[in-house]
């Protein structure tokens, strides 16, 4: 506590109870399963390093120590991600939050920077982010750590594919030097929990500014909304930012918006300005309805994406619980899929992929029980559905180049220890 005092400053480091709470919690309450095992750590000591050498210097007391280190960005993962399982020392980066440089293509900045400080800056060169999460007030190391895609996935998927050309990482090795990752070395940082090392500072992909605006469609059934929906990621260029389906009965918990009437099918697409006529003709001939269109809402219709829809669903029907789903069958087996979870609701957002645009979504069923949940995981999955478990803090496999990584850069297992599970001999 002293040496990280003098490292940091009296104001930087922190022991008060309220601010070890706050520091221990994210939204893993969103998970049924997750939230029955909650509290699951408290956070010993919370320091905010300002910069990537104060960071440096922290990491470095704590391996000396033997002090568990979970690094934290504003807490927005829905998974445990920021969670001390093993109480000791949370790193909180939100005040390392300096864009660093803004070049052809790329900008960098400290793990801290939010991505609404991050688009304003790259919109200011003429350029904008290739991706960022539904969460705009994230940080950039939490998305990095935590995420996987968002808003700009159609054009540009995950996160892991080409967003990220270089990191600067602190390991967990007791030594207070940066190590530079770039390119492929970068892969075993990203949706890593912070096992990997901890990210002080990133460099990602900017593409040329846009001029985006939101596009309200409705539509008469799910199918004909699905099928406008994978028509406008394949024939605009440029691709939408942005693709989400919403059945009725999650249009009834979203905030009420003429441009999503009660009753119908919501379709909701971010494209660029120039291709608004070949928009409409695609909602047109898939027999949906323009609603509106509004240069002002493209924050609105991120605001709506992936886990979002969940959490605005769980507010006025509790009792749901969310699985994360994709892959083809998600849509050419829904009705298999509905059988298979009478009464579940269903989200959807567009992702570009090697074979080209897909949905991948949320399915919101009852909850009865952890087993009921998971059998119907294994269920979706022989339909040939891709299922995500996003009621376990563990990463999931494959993990051989991340355990790797982590072996290097973290010898004594204390960075976010309990997510990085062990491996299962054969």
């Amino acid at each position: 506590m002293t040496q990280l005092q003098q490292a940091l400053g009296d104001d930087a480091v922190s022991v008060d109870p309220g601010v070890r709470r706050t520091a221990s919690t994210d939204w893993a309450h969103m998970s049924p399963v997750l939230a029955a095992k909650l509290p699951a750590g408290l956070a010993d000591v919370v320091a905010f390093p300002a910069d990537a050498a104060q960071l440096a210097r922290t990491v470095a007391l704590a391996s000396a120590a033997g002090v568990p280190v979970t690094p934290r960005g504003k807490g927005t993962g829905n998974y445990g991600q920021a969670i001390p399982l093993r109480d000791g020392l949370v790193v909180d980066l939100t005040r390392a939050r300096r864009v660093l440089d803004v070049g052809a293509g790329s900008i960098t900045a400290e793990a801290g920077t939010s991505f609404v400080t991050l688009e304003a800056a790259a919109r200011r060169s003429g350029q904008e982010l290739a991706t960022f999460p539904s969460t705009v007030g994230s940080t950039l190391g939490g998305f990095l750590s935590g995420g996987a895609g968002g808003t700009g996935s159609i054009e540009n998927g995950w996160l892991w594919s080409g967003f990220v050309t270089a990191l600067d990482v602190v390991p967990c090795t007791g030594s207070a030097e940066l190590v530079h990752l770039a390119g492929p070395d970068t892969a075993p940082l990203l949706h890593a929990y912070g096992t990997t090392g901890v990210i002080a500072t990133a460099t990602v992909r900017l593409r040329p500014r846009r001029d985006w605006t939101a596009l309200f469609a409705s539509f008469g059934t799910d199918r004909e909304a699905v099928d406008a929906g994978l028509a406008l990621m394949s024939a605009l260029d440029p691709q939408p930012r942005l693709v989400s389906v919403d059945e009725p009965g999650i249009v009834a918990a979203l905030p009420a918006d003429p441009g999503m009437p009660l009753g119908r099918t919501s379709l909701r697409a971010i494209v660029d300005a120039g291709v608004l006529t070949t928009a409409r003709q695609v909602v047109a001939a898939a027999g949906g309805v323009v609603e509106e269109v509004r240069p002002g809402g493209p924050a609105l219709l991120t605001s709506l994406s992936f886990n979002h829809a969940t959490h605005r669903v769980q507010r006025t029907r509790p009792g749901l619980a969310h699985l994360q789903v994709g892959g083809p069958a998600l849509v050419e087996r829904a009705d298999e899929v509905r059988a298979l979870l009478p009464g579940a609701l269903v989200h959807l957002d567009g992702l570009g992929g090697a074979d080209g645009p897909e949905f991948v979504g949320l399915l919101l069923t009852r909850y009865s029980g952890a087993d009921a949940l998971y059998a119907a995981m294994d269920a979706l999955r022989r339909l040939g559905v891709h299922v995500s478990d996003p009621h376990t803090w563990e990463l999931t496999e494959p993990l051989d180049d991340v355990r790797r990584v982590a072996a290097r850069f973290d010898p004594a297992g204390l960075l976010n220890p309990g997510k990085l599970p062990a491996a299962v001999r054969a």
